[in-house]
């Protein structure tokens, strides 16, 4: 046995020494031009130079993420394919219920990449409402018709309003769209009156005007909306939902191949170029070792099944 598990490790040590050999597929399991998309885009060119081979990005969206993350699952475990994924790394299989894979079985964690803030905004010209005590004050005024839109069920805007509802004891009207984009598009026509929106694609909106931001949804303020309160502080204690990237590879990775990945991302993030490139999506640099992802992971998925249950909410 002792001879057996020696030229493992010596197979697995053999496999990192030659590892990349060739370009590595990052699976992106949602369409280009999100925070998402751009984070493995950006990283991966960064990644890509240090190992001496390109991070080829393939787009994979659809059902919430779990087409991506199938396909990710049923790969080989050589560390040619990795997946950025996010908080449906939690909340799929409560969501679901069955799905095609495990999201803790099937995969290894690589490294937490980053955390993206949502940001609970109205619309400038149309609402009155201008801090969260007033909002809180006018649902409670009036339950059942204050409307707040998301990207869909369980995203990560639509949990982080379910929180909200639940913390406060609200009755907020949520309405579903597919995708943040016309969600946006309606609470800018005055259809919807608030949204917990990611600050990358509000921030713009901020900056001319036409939104409003109420706080945003982080333990701490956003680097990107310094003067933004957060929930916390605006009223709502112990309030914290922060919308989270990380790397993962299939199960079986070998581990020197995983942790020289690893390494590969951290130190792109630490990359001027990198946060130059963050700052201007809103998105914030972590890093960690793939146990500190595990451990997030587990407390995550902890958390997204209780309030999922809870709650009843169920997919689109």
């Amino acid at each position: 046995m002792a001879s057996a598990l020696s030229a493992h490790a010596q197979s697995a040590a053999n496999a990192a020494a030659d590892w990349p050999n060739k370009p590595i597929r990052w699976v992106v399991p949602f369409p280009p031009g999100g925070a998402m998309d751009a984070i493995a885009r950006t990283l991966g060119e960064r990644a890509g130079k240090a190992l001496g081979q390109p991070f080829v990005i393939e787009n994979r969206p659809g059902a919430g993420g779990n087409i991506g993350a199938e396909l990710v699952a049923k790969s080989p475990a050589d560390g040619y394919t990795l997946m950025i994924t996010s908080i449906g790394m939690a909340t799929n299989k409560p969501l679901y219920g069955k799905l095609s894979y495990d999201p803790v079985k099937d995969f290894a964690p690589v490294s937490l990449l980053a955390v993206v803030p949502n940001v609970l905004v109205v619309n400038a010209s149309q609402s009155k409402l201008r801090s969260v005590d007033e909002l809180i004050a006018a649902a409670r005024q009036s339950p059942g018709k204050i409307t707040y839109g998301s990207a869909g069920n369980g995203t990560s805007i639509h949990l982080a309003g379910e929180v909200f509802s639940s913390m406060t004891q609200l009755d907020l009207v949520h309405v579903p769209y597919k995708g943040s984009s016309p969600a946006l598009t309606d609470l800018l026509g005055g259809q919807i009156d608030l949204m917990f929106d990611s600050v990358t694609s509000a921030r713009p909106h901020l900056q001319s005007g036409k939104l409003r931001a109420l706080a945003v949804t982080t333990a701490k303020r956003s680097a990107a909306l310094p003067q933004v309160p957060t929930l916390a502080e605006a009223g709502v204690p112990d309030y914290e939902v922060s919308p989270w990237f990380a790397a993962f590879v299939p199960a079986g990775t070998p581990r020197p191949v995983l942790h020289k990945l690893q390494a590969a991302l951290v130190s792109a993030l630490k990359q001027p170029e990198v946060q130059a490139r963050f700052d201007a999506i809103g998105a914030e640099a972590v890093g960690s070792s793939p146990d500190e992802l595990a451990a997030h992971l587990a407390r995550e998925s902890t958390r997204w099944t209780q309030l999922i249950t809870q709650r009843g909410i169920r997919p689109d």
